[in-house]
């Protein structure tokens, strides 16, 4: 029988990947149409600043998860 739960959270997890591209892909994209390269860079660096701190606890929760979940 299929892990139900595992597959629930995979699915989640690509559904979140899958938005956070497209959100970045389009509006990186829309900033550089509406004001040029230089503030496309800009947006570049913001989205790189924020995902990289989200990236961190979400590597410190799944070690904590990992330990928790030792048997």
């Amino acid at each position: 029988m299929r892990d139900l739960r595992r597959f629930a959270r995979q699915t989640q997890n690509r559904l979140v990947i899958g938005l956070f591209l497209l959100v970045a892909t389009v509006g990186i994209a829309l900033i550089y149409f509406l004001y040029g390269s230089n503030a496309a860079l800009l947006g570049l660096l913001c989205l790189a600043g924020v995902t990289i701190p989200i990236l961190f606890i979400i590597g410190i929760l799944t070690i904590i998860e990992k330990i928790a979940n030792h048997d």
